[in-house]
């Protein structure tokens, strides 16, 4: 199959705040957005209903990955918010495992939300995880 057909059968993502990257994600989830209809009925008119768009909400964004060097970036760019609330742009890069972009999001005035460390317990020796969630206010190119 030729790559520029490929689906991408194996993905990770990179998130990448006003051009810096906070490194490699293996998942990711909530890159969604939802139109609000509004219904309006009008007098006489029996056969239908109008729906009206009214407004557009976004999802938050989880990304999760085995914990990394990049933690620290990801920690800092949190504390951040603390000494002042900056709205940057961020992108979101969708790559197959040889490196190449399958597709790409701009986000808009993104905030983080959450993060979430590693559960850190001998008894089950699983991959320390981290989960950042992320909100914004829109897509852009």
């Amino acid at each position: 199959m030729p790559s520029d057909l490929d689906p991408g059968s194996t993905i990770y993502f990179t998130l990448t705040i006003d051009g810096e990257s906070l490194g490699y994600f293996n998942g990711c989830e909530g890159l969604a957005s939802e139109v609000e209809m509004e219904h309006h009925q009008e007098g006489g008119n029996n056969g239908f209903v109008w729906q009206l768009p009214s407004r557009v909400t976004h999802s938050s964004i989880r990304l999760t990955r085995p914990l990394t060097p990049d933690t620290a970036k990801t920690a800092a760019w949190i504390s951040s918010v603390a000494t002042g609330i900056t709205r940057p742009t961020a992108q979101i890069a969708a790559l197959r495992a040889d490196g190449s972009v399958v597709a790409r999001w701009g986000l808009i005035d993104v905030l983080p939300v959450r993060w979430q460390g590693p559960q850190l317990d001998p008894a089950s020796p699983g991959v320390a995880t981290e989960v950042l969630e992320i909100t914004h206010h829109g897509f852009t190119n």
